[in-house]
């Protein structure tokens, strides 16, 4: 077992080789990669495995071995109460929303993206919806691209002693390479290898850390030792503060990079099998993550003379583990893990931000007859459009991931989830219930963010908001069309018979 730093070198090599598979992944997609489906959906032919891998993978960006790690180390294990509340929002979307946002968005006129069907499930000839929705992912879509360049930044600026420019330029250059060359393909062919990375990562640190530190009760005491609040699940948390934390699942059913998944899969009889997968591996993660955090207090209590760059910033928590614990070709690949849950999340966001430009506005506005070709290379163009802006964001070096993350998490979710949920399970629900929610719940969270009532996590206000905003604009409004009536229907049918043929085989 290494007990010293890492060997500078060994990481490069782990590091290089990484890159290069990613990179040799993003070439091979090029050859599959023809239309605009093919880009930004990878022709809806993905299966249930990469389906579930490719959703969780970009789901759990950098916060998942950064933010997460850095909040259990801080204060102990009530900072685990996020991630029961993901867990919860997680499972209600898969099985709630995945399969029916599958089939709708086929049958309202193929839509590939999210303001694509929001404006054909709405019947929307004004773009109202179109341009709204549009909007609000670019914007919520810049801060969350920026979360995923700041950790890793944060990585190759420990690893490597770079200052944090260079760093923040060297670890974006892959990603935005392989999401240009590939699309939609190769970030998901290159999530599911990702997802597996950072589950070995997640099982293997945990043991390490808790052996080192002594054991298990010897863990447990040290850390009580230090502080019993430590091991309070409820330490500083009232009931407003426990709200907060569970709140996160609810992001869940507004993600455009998650619901993107749930939009590619092959068919709607991918998705229970699907939905196995992917909670298997979220919740070995998530448990993973925080026994690294948790456990680290102890370690770096019993070996204090290795805390330094802890002291100096929590979110290296495992970032400093992996090197003071692991020889140094295990450390690279552990590291590697960190540089896959950036890479995978930054890369869906990014070609979500450049399918909205590329599907919603150039081709809706500017050039509704483009052939497929330029539209393709439109988004690789709008890639890295957004990864310059997003850049522009990430440059300030006190950036916090889990920080970022928040705020866009909640952006999100009360724009987007309300309007999404109710879509699928409420035939009644109009495009000015749709325009209502979502203006509502985006606009909550932003004025919510900058008052900070009560330390309310400000998806709160703005989920409760987006929903009746949805609610009360569609009773307010004449009902639906027969046609709208009647696509509800057969969607319902189509995830009714998706599930029978699942829970009784032929």
């Amino acid at each position: 077992m290494h007990a010293g730093g890492i060997n500078e070198h060994a990481t490069t090599v782990t590091f290089v080789v990484y890159l290069a598979v990613m990179i040799a992944i993003g070439f091979a997609a090029w050859r599959s990669t023809r239309t605009l489906s093919d880009y930004i959906l990878g022709g809806r032919r993905l299966g249930s495995v990469v389906t579930a891998l490719s959703a969780g993978a970009s789901d759990m960006s950098g916060w998942l071995l950064m933010g997460l790690p850095g909040a259990l180390y801080a204060a102990g294990i009530s900072e685990s109460w996020i991630a029961i509340g993901l867990t919860l929002g997680a499972w209600f979307n898969w099985r709630v929303v995945a399969g029916r946002l599958r089939a709708y968005t086929e049958l309202a006129r193929n839509a590939l993206t999210l303001p694509d069907y929001f404006a054909n499930r709405f019947e929307d000839g004004g773009r109202a919806l179109r341009v709204c929705s549009a909007l609000v992912i670019l914007v919520f879509f810049t801060i969350y691209c920026a979360s995923g360049l700041v950790a890793g930044a944060r990585l190759f600026e420990r690893t490597f002693g770079l200052s944090y420019p260079v760093a923040l330029g060297a670890s974006s250059f892959a990603t935005i390479l392989y999401v240009f060359v590939g699309g939609f393909l190769a970030v998901s062919w290159t999530d599911t290898v990702q997802a597996l990375l950072m589950l070995f990562a997640l099982l293997l640190a945990p043991v390490f850390v808790v052996v080192n530190a002594g054991g298990l009760q010897s863990a447990l005491s040290v850390i009580r030792s230090l502080d019993s609040r430590y091991t309070d699940w409820f330490r500083g948390t009232s009931a407003i503060g426990l709200v907060s934390l569970l709140a996160w699942g609810l992001g869940y059913m507004g993600q455009p990079h998650i619901l993107a998944r749930f939009m590619s899969a092959a068919s709607v009889r991918t998705m229970p099998a699907a939905r196995r997968f992917g909670m298997a591996w979220m919740v070995l993660c998530l448990a993973g993550a925080v026994a690294v955090g948790f456990f680290g207090i102890a370690y770096f209590a019993v070996h204090p003379e290795q805390a330094e760059p802890v002291r100096a910033n929590r979110e290296t928590v495992f970032i400093t583990l992996s090197q003071v614990l692991f020889n140094p070709w295990i450390a690279g690949l552990l590291l590697s893990a960190i540089l896959a849950a950036v890479m995978s999340t930054l890369s869906c966001q990014l070609l979500v931000c450049s399918s909205a430009l590329t599907e919603d506005f150039y081709k809706a506005f500017f050039r509704p007859k483009a052939d497929q070709r330029e539209l393709v290379w439109i988004g690789r163009g709008m890639v890295l459009a957004v990864a310059a802006v997003a850049t522009t964001v990430a440059a300030d070096p006190e950036s916090r991931v889990l920080g970022l993350v928040g705020y866009a998490w909640a952006g999100f979710g009360s724009a987007f989830g309300p309007v999404v949920l109710l879509s699928v399970i409420w035939p009644r629900m109009t495009r000015s219930g749709a325009l209502a929610g979502m203006l509502c719940g985006a606009a909550t969270v932003v004025v919510w963010r900058l008052g900070g009532w009560w330390g309310l996590y400000e998806m709160v206000p703005g989920f409760a908001m987006g929903c009746l905003g949805v609610l009360g604009a569609s009773l307010w409004d004449r009902p639906p069309t027969d046609s709208v009536r009647r696509t509800f229907a057969e969607m319902e049918r189509q995830v009714e018979e998706a599930t029978l043929r699942i829970a009784r085989p032929v």
